[in-house]
């Protein structure tokens, strides 16, 4: 399975419209690192734009995982 490398946009102050970019595709986690740690290296610090590596099946299914709307986790009060 390769790794897909995603710029993402939030066009909203949420986060809730998220618009995907597929910059990259590779084999190897190593090359997706060293890549997506370039393209942030190259963008501006207070930039609404992140970049991603997801690992998954196909492009249609890292997309989906990306775009998939997650819980917050519960700390408990041992762990704060």
């Amino acid at each position: 399975m390769p790794y897909y490398l995603f710029k993402i946009c939030s066009s909203d102050a949420l986060g809730l419209v998220k618009n995907l970019e597929l910059k990259d595709e590779f084999q190897k986690f190593k090359d997706a690192k060293r890549k997506a740690r370039a393209f942030r290296a190259e963008s501006e610090p207070n930039s609404v734009m992140k970049y991603q590596v997801i690992f998954a099946e196909s492009q249609l299914s890292a997309e989906e995982q990306l775009l998939e709307k997650r819980a917050k986790p519960v700390l408990m009060d041992y762990e704060r």
